[in-house]
């Protein structure tokens, strides 16, 4: 792993307000056995997660990377963008190299809620059971991807697939010895997931996400349900927006 690929998911700030995503799919049919929304992609950008620790802005614009590719016309933040919302939720400034001490995901959730970056907006979102995987493939097949964070060992920096150490969760396999990341997580399949990370797609397994997973959003957006028509027809995004209306007014 190469010394230049930054970190910066800070720890998780759980909001009861929140809703399950879970409350809204129990009534729909399975998933699919598989589902990858990565195709036709061939540049993600590593939106300066190579130089700042704004990996939990970077995941956002790689979000709207995949919503907009799916509906037909691909677009991608420009770097300013990404570094201008971080700078936004986590205080960071140019001018003073310390400030760059990464965000808290739901800060930059919450923000998006109420305002748009670059004209794109975030209508809802909900949490997911990280340990729970028919939630976590109803998230990637409705929402076109999951908005997660990572607990990384130390085991992760040499890895060409992310998955547990043979030593298993202890010293360099430890939750978090490495430090915190955000991803946006494209595709699963019976061997497990894809993410986008530093500008590339990475493959994790289950057993890495069950161990590692610290934190998970299904993201509703314009973008995705309303360009693409990915989303199945018995999954009520209204009921969803309405829930989070207390969120994005207290935000």
């Amino acid at each position: 792993m190469l010394p230049t690929m930054k970190l910066g998911k800070r720890a998780p700030r759980h909001d009861a307000r929140i809703p399950m995503l879970a409350a809204y799919t129990a009534r729909l049919p399975s998933a699919p056995a598989s589902v990858d929304w990565s195709d036709g992609i061939k540049s993600w950008g590593v939106m300066r997660n190579d130089t700042l620790g704004d990996c939990t802005c970077a995941a956002v614009g790689h979000a709207i990377q995949v919503w907009t590719k799916n509906a037909g016309q691909e677009q991608t933040l420009p770097d300013n963008a990404v570094v201008a919302l971080y700078s936004e939720v986590s205080g960071y400034s140019p001018d003073n190299p310390s400030s760059d001490q990464g965000a808290v995901e739901t800060d930059v959730l919450n923000y998006w809620l109420r305002h748009k970056i670059e004209g794109h907006t975030l209508s809802a979102f909900a949490a997911l059971q990280p340990k729970d995987i028919r939630d976590v493939k109803d998230a990637i097949w409705l929402f076109g991807g999951v908005y997660i964070g990572l607990a990384l060992p130390l085991s992760a920096q040499s890895q060409d697939v992310w998955v547990v150490p043979a030593a298993g969760l202890s010293g360099d396999g430890a939750p978090g010895s490495w430090g915190r990341h955000a991803v946006y997580v494209v595709a699963y399949d019976a061997r497990g997931l894809i993410c986008i990370t530093w500008g590339r797609l990475k493959r994790m397994s289950w057993n890495f996400w069950a161990a590692y997973c610290d934190e998970a959003y299904g993201l509703l957006a314009k973008d995705w349900f309303e360009a693409s028509g990915k989303a199945p027809s018995g999954f009520d995004a209204a009921a969803l927006a309405g829930d989070m209306a207390a969120l994005r007014q207290a935000a």
